[in-house]
């Protein structure tokens, strides 16, 4: 089955799920709160929106300099910094790094780039135990299931599901108490950092100035999972630079309030290079990997070059009307949502997920809610032109030449318009069925009724 039939197919069934909508629905709503209180709180929050749409197009027009000079400043303080041009070139950099330290147990932190590369199978496909330590991560992995959203991995979840899953997995005793269900997986996971060989993390942004990665998070797993083990490797896409560190007094709660309405995320970390002498933590290798995987090709795309500007927020998703009913598991790919629907046909291939940019309402609130203001919904018509010009459908262009031909010549509009009047007795008896010509649209929907006069007939009968 194509990536487009499937999710036609499964947007086809979860949008008749009424639960899964409503538990999405009411998710979204006390974000929308919580948003919108933490956003009043900026003194100006279009500003601020500007100011770091403005920092992120310096950083992604000047990439190469940023880049070098982050790798260089890292290397500096003893980091061994790796290039992966494609997703399986980082996959064996990580896999080398793990074999050669002859590590068996990796516990790993948020990181939407490793599920990008598909780590985890990789992994366990040789051999090796990877535990998720970011709580709703941990949830989806016990499931066998990808993050079903950006930021809230298992969003999709009830308290009784997750109970559920940890008696049947964990063999902990059925709970509905969140604080419980929390300490049921804190001591699953608190030996593994212990026992582990290596700790894999992410990036919310990598700082040029310093040579610093800076990663943000609430539950404290991921400085566990830099701290404790003996080797550290953090995967990060080249989009994630920031010129300064003083970028980050803008970027931080910025982040936290789109992403989660929070005035600033719980924990805020920055490592830039092993353990130091003096210091009472931190792994003995530090290893970062830059990421590729067709970030210079969208680079290329002076149009769409500003999607790199993304700080996986997870706002877009947060807003979308698509994305609120046919829900995050439906789109099939890593980044899902108005985001998703951009990138996803250049990271992966616009002839085979140029789908994804047609599900869209075009309603703008993706462009609305960005906070460094990426023109997402224009992003989508661009791909939904670029696909049609890279492999224009016969049939569709005919249609609309003829289509053209007859507004453009007055007798035939008439003509057409009157025609229409009369086959609309007749496409009432197929309406909705294979043979309607019309069915994309009338299988959900109710074709308008043509009026039985005209405004231009009208018109003329004026006085």
């Amino acid at each position: 089955m194509s990536a487009a039939s499937q999710f036609k197919e499964e947007a086809h069934e979860i949008t008749r799920d009424l639960r899964h909508r409503q538990l999405i629905q009411t998710a979204l709503g006390k974000y929308e709160i919580k948003r919108d209180e933490k956003k009043a709180a900026f003194q100006d929050w279009q500003a601020a929106r500007q100011a770091a749409a403005e920092t992120k197009w310096d950083a992604i027009n000047h990439l190469d300099t940023y880049l070098q000079e982050f790798a260089t400043k890292l290397e500096a303080r003893g980091t061994k910094v790796h290039w992966a041009s494609t997703a399986p070139q980082a996959r064996d950099i990580i896999l080398n790094i793990i074999r050669e330290k002859k590590a068996r147990t990796i516990v790993k932190s948020k990181a939407m780039t490793a599920e990008e590369i598909h780590l985890n199978d990789a992994l366990e496909k040789s051999g090796f135990e990877v535990v998720e330590s970011d709580l709703g991560e941990f949830i989806v992995q016990l499931r066998h299931e990808p993050p079903y959203h950006i930021v809230f991995p298992a969003m999709h979840l009830t308290r009784g599901d997750i109970s559920e899953l940890f008696a049947r997995e964990l063999g902990s005793a059925p709970t509905d108490s969140p604080e419980e269900l929390t300490m049921i997986a804190r001591r699953a996971l608190r030996n593994k950092y212990v026992t582990a060989d290596v700790g894999i993390t992410g990036a919310n942004f990598a700082i040029a100035e310093t040579g610093m990665i800076s990663i943000t998070e609430n539950e404290g797993n991921a400085r566990l999972t830099a701290a404790l083990p003996k080797t550290m490797i953090s995967l990060l896409g080249i989009e994630k630079v920031l010129p300064k560190m003083e970028d980050l007094a803008l970027f931080l709660p910025m982040l936290a309030t789109a992403g989660a309405g929070q005035t600033i995320t719980g924990y805020n970390s920055l490592y830039g290079g092993p353990r130091q002498p003096g210091e009472s933590d931190g792994p003995d290798e530090f290893h970062v990997v830059l990421l590729d995987n067709r970030r210079t090709e969208l680079l290329a795309d002076a149009e769409q070059r500003d999607a790199l500007h993304c700080i996986r927020c997870g706002a877009c998703l947060n807003v979308c009307p698509i994305f609120r009913n046919v829900g995050g598991h439906t789109y099939g790919t890593t980044y899902s949502g108005p985001i998703g629907s951009v990138i996803t046909p250049h990271l992966r291939g616009l002839q085979d997920w140029k789908h994804l940019s047609s599900a869209s309402s075009l309603c703008g609130a993706c462009t609305e809610a960005c906070p460094v203001k990426i023109d997402l919904h224009h992003h989508l018509l661009h791909n939904r032109r670029n696909s049609a010009t890279e492999k224009p459908n016969r049939l569709e262009k005919l249609g609309l030449k003829l289509f053209a031909f007859v507004v453009n010549h007055p007798a035939f509009y008439s003509l057409a318009k009157k025609m229409g009047r009369l086959m609309q007795p007749l496409h009432a008896l197929v309406k909705g069925t294979r043979i309607d010509p019309a069915y994309g649209w009338t299988q959900s929907r109710d074709l308008p009724t043509m009026p039985r006069q005209s405004f231009k007939d009208w018109w003329r009968t004026r006085p």
